[in-house]
């Protein structure tokens, strides 16, 4: 499981949203030495379910269980990130509607002055027992609240 104590969460580092830190691990890498291109995403949705974890929601071992899919990800690469140690992950809210939300993120630097990449990850509020589009609480309303971003 994902550390979702508040102390892993950085909220005062950056201008907006949260910088979550994160570790890249030596099976994170390609044989070049590089972050493979496919854990970045990975990076992003740690991030998310780290932020998520800290507010009680998640999946079915923590306060609130929250089901969502993911219906879109964007993801620009910015400059290779080489080895493996500590990173972060910049999250915020750009847009929430009433059964889905898109988050933009950086993976970055843990001080988050450097920019490996950048994108968006839009998902869609589901019904535990249906699988069909729901609509957000306001608690989770709230939570996206709290990391807005500036065009949010």
């Amino acid at each position: 499981m994902v550390d979702a104590t508040a102390s892993s969460l950085v909220f005062d580092s950056v201008d907006y949203g949260v910088l979550i830190p994160l570790d890249v691990y030596f099976d994170d890498l390609d044989p070049y030495g590089m972050l493979h291109n496919g854990r970045y995403t990975v990076m992003a949705e740690r991030a998310f379910n780290t932020y998520a974890f800290s507010l009680g929601f998640g999946g079915s071992e923590v306060a609130v269980p929250t089901y969502y899919a993911v219906k879109a990800v964007a993801i620009v690469f910015d400059l290779p990130l080489i080895g493996n140690g500590e990173i972060a992950v910049h999250l915020w809210t750009e847009r929430i509607g009433r059964t889905s939300a898109t988050t933009g993120f950086r993976v970055c630097s843990r001080d988050g002055s450097s920019t490996y990449a950048h994108g968006t990850r839009t998902i869609v509020n589901v019904s535990g027992e249906t699988m069909r589009p729901t609509e957000w609480s306001e608690e989770h309303r709230a939570g996206f609240d709290r990391i807005q971003g500036p065009e949010a």
